[in-house]
């Protein structure tokens, strides 16, 4: 196998992927309908939910789609006509859910912070009190605006004392921070092919409790992203309703076995001493991050901008850009931000390797 130019990608996704996940794109071309192929798409199917400790309780079903493809799906199959649904904002993606929302003209309520705010249990139980008409609820896990992982746990167990349901967007998380979905018990859990699952973009998903599956057939609002007509048409057939990204497949079962392999605890040890070497790495070149560290998801840091004269967010991408290493611009914050994370195929040698590059430049272009 010829290795690949490897590129160190320190966005939040698509992220650096092995050359394993690459070359699991090579294959003969085969039609989706293709009984082989299908197992192959059940076997993700089945393998999706283990992840996250799933068990027998729960299901999955794929989307040829970005994640947001799968976060439409989820709010508008799950939110009945009558319901009402309750969004966590505290970043751009908390306030994208709740736009989806409001694009199918569901009826809406949100819980509004600054970005990089943490959200309250009990101010969210006391929205729950006191609007009855609200059946389900909206959150992202890790929110990467900020790189602040939502207390999940917690906002279930209120949700569920208020007989709401939960959404959660684990969209950068699933794969990469501990998730047990027996201990937090939400209803749907969201994420896609190009995270912390390290395979290519293409595909998103929906894990959902089986036993909420009748209660889907009645919503009509999508054609596409209809989890019922989606789930129950390949359990029928054994094939997608639409041409799935067959190379992509692959990739995602390759991308599967090295989860697997590396088990979950080996994946989380991983990309804790990455964030750690990060951390630790910026704070000795004087760089502060935006979150305290009890809200860092260890996943993704939210950099404070530097105050000083030659400072230039896009002269600064362009040059680590040059060097191999590519990093991400802010996204609405409260303080003015770049981003970088460590999710993907990383190890600690590559943020170190970064940390050097950066400190040149910091020597060249902010002494």
């Amino acid at each position: 196998m010829k290795p690949i130019k490897r590129n160190i990608l320190l966005n939040p996704g698509p992220a650096t992927t092995s050359d394993e996940v690459k070359y699991a794109m090579v294959v003969p071309d085969i039609c989706p309908r293709e009984q082989e192929f299908c197992a192959l798409m059940d076997s993700i199917k089945h393998d999706l939910p283990r992840v996250v400790n799933g068990q027998d309780s729960y299901t999955s079903v794929l989307f040829a789609a970005s994640g947001t493809g799968a976060v439409e799906a989820a709010i508008t199959s799950a939110v009945p006509e009558n319901g009402k649904l309750l969004v966590i904002v505290n970043g751009a993606y908390g306030a994208r859910m709740l736009d989806i929302a409001q694009r199918y003209k569901i009826d809406t309520a949100a819980y509004n912070l600054a970005y990089g705010d943490f959200p309250d249990a009990k101010e969210i139980a006391s929205i729950l009190a006191k609007d009855p008409k609200i059946t389900h609820l909206a959150v992202a896990d890790h929110e990467t605006t900020t790189g602040m992982r939502n207390p999940i746990k917690d906002i279930c167990r209120v949700a569920h004392q208020h007989g709401c349901q939960v959404i959660v967007d684990a969209m950068s998380s699933y794969a990469g921070l501990p998730i047990d979905l027996l201990d937090w018990n939400c209803e749907y859990l969201i994420s896609s092919s190009n995270k912390c699952i390290q395979g290519m973009a293409g595909l998103s998903f929906v894990i959902f409790r089986k036993n909420l599956l009748d209660g889907l057939a009645n919503q009509k609002r999508s054609y596409y992203f209809d989890i019922h007509e989606q789930y129950t048409g390949f359990q029928k057939t054994g094939q997608m309703r639409f041409t799935p990204p067959v190379q992509v497949v692959y990739a995602l079962r390759k991308a599967l076995d090295l989860f697997f392999e590396e088990t979950a605890e080996g994946r989380i040890a991983r990309y804790r001493e990455n964030y750690e070497t990060l951390r630790n790495g910026l704070h000795k070149l004087g760089f502060q991050l935006l979150l305290p560290e009890e809200h860092q998801s260890g996943i993704l840091v939210a950099v404070i901008e530097p105050e000083h004269p030659n400072y230039n967010y896009d002269h600064l991408h362009d040059a680590l850009y040059a060097q191999g290493f590519t990093i991400y611009p802010g996204k609405g914050a409260k303080e003015n931000t770049f981003r970088l994370s460590i999710l993907g195929d990383l190890r600690p040698d590559d943020i170190v390797a970064f940390l050097s590059t950066l400190k040149a430049y910091q020597h060249e272009v902010l002494r």
